[in-house]
């Protein structure tokens, strides 16, 4: 089983060489890299700026490993036009720095629609995420790397993923499936989610947690959440424990995924950067290849 990566997100203090050498000897085969040092906004890290990019190309050859995709906090639920249209031109730059670094794909949210709207007012906030990932694929297609919006948010509800989707046409736009998501937040079956995102599905995401009762959070744990929900107001708490020591079906899960030959990456979201109560990187990255492939093997 190859294309596994780690999501930066579980990493948020490592420098862009700390990527790749843990990320190798951890064993898995790339990255997806949401933040560098803790830093969200990709399109000002030295690292990545035109003159550097030759290098960045090099580090991963010489290291034989890859950037998957490129996580970006790009939202189309914006009401306010001029807004809503940066957001677009933030995702365009975010296609071209995907393309030189040869990844496969930028994430951008839908996220959330206006509360107890009215169904005129729901019509209208789905049309305008919609028309935003139409014009971002139409921007990508020509370049390579896919635009993939993630069950995130109100977007975990796996219907309106497919509703808002099926007024897209560009055939660059596709799903990240965050699989803990819908399951965990929108009370959805991984079999009811697949059957609604199938045809979409492009990228994975997975992480594991457990029930819980509500549990008060130290100033550092509420300041992170403070600013996940800065960048994405869907932002929602899990009680997140090591992949695999918790209740999220991964089985059953695998199992469709390789029922139906999926042939995109497996990526390990350990959100260390929102929920710094959680276990250091250097806990929870290096278990995660191993484990799945044992829980792929099994899920026969």
């Amino acid at each position: 089983m190859r294309k596994i990566a780690y999501s930066t997100l579980g990493c948020p203090d490592w420098n862009w060489k700390q990527l790749i050498e843990r990320g190798t000897e951890y064993g898995y085969d790339g990255v997806e890299i949401r933040l560098i040092e803790r830093e969200t906004n990709l399109l000002i890290r030295p690292e990545f700026q035109a003159s550097q990019l030759a290098n960045r190309r090099a580090d991963l050859a010489d290291a034989g490993f890859q950037v998957c995709g490129l996580a970006s906090s790009v939202r189309f639920d914006f009401p306010d036009e001029s807004e809503w249209r940066r957001q677009i031109d933030v995702g365009k730059a975010y296609v071209d720095l995907a393309a030189e670094l040869g990844a496969r794909f930028v994430r951008v949210f839908g996220d959330v629609l206006p509360e107890n709207a009215d169904e005129k007012t729901r019509q209208a906030a789905i049309a305008n995420i919609a028309e935003g990932l139409q014009l971002l694929g139409e921007y990508a297609e020509s370049i390579g790397p896919d635009v993939i919006i993630e069950t995130h948010g109100d977007y975990a509800d796996s219907r309106l993923v497919r509703e808002t989707l099926a007024r897209v046409e560009s055939p660059a736009v596709g799903v990240l499936w965050d699989t803990h998501h819908p399951w965990k937040f929108c009370g959805e079956t991984v079999e009811a989610t697949f059957a609604n995102l199938q045809p979409w599905v492009r990228h994975t995401h997975w992480k594991d947690s457990v029930a819980r009762s509500a549990q008060d959070h130290d100033e550092q744990a509420r300041q992170a959440a403070e600013l996940a929900h800065s960048l994405m107001s869907g932002h929602q708490h899990a009680d997140y424990v090591l992949f695999g020591e918790g209740e999220f079906p991964i089985a059953e899960c695998l199992r469709l995924l390789r029922d139906t030959e999926y042939d995109g990456w497996y990526s390990l979201e350990w959100e260390k950067m929102w929920h710094p109560e959680l276990d250091d990187p250097e806990i929870a990255l290096p278990p995660f290849p191993e484990k799945l492939r044992e829980l792929w093997e099994s899920a026969g």
